[in-house]
């Protein structure tokens, strides 16, 4: 990995790296970014929490064991 920081003191800028011998004749990727960018003040959102729970009508639910257990 090669990283440097710059900082342009003109609108063009040249630059030059060093690459290490097993980087030669491999695809590279070259991202440029303010040091800052990205990563702005994010609004906290509050968050609603509930623990309410699902209530099932039962009453003309027959439970016959025997029949659970068949097989």
């Amino acid at each position: 990995m090669i990283r440097t920081t710059i900082v342009p003191d003109k609108k063009n800028v040249t630059i030059s790296l060093s690459v290490p011998e097993n980087y030669i004749g491999k695809e590279m990727e070259v991202i440029a970014f303010t040091k800052k960018e990205g990563l702005g003040e994010k609004e906290l959102k509050e968050k609603h929490v509930s623990f309410i729970a699902i209530s099932i009508d039962t009453s003309g639910f027959k439970f016959n064991r025997d029949e659970a257990n068949e097989r």
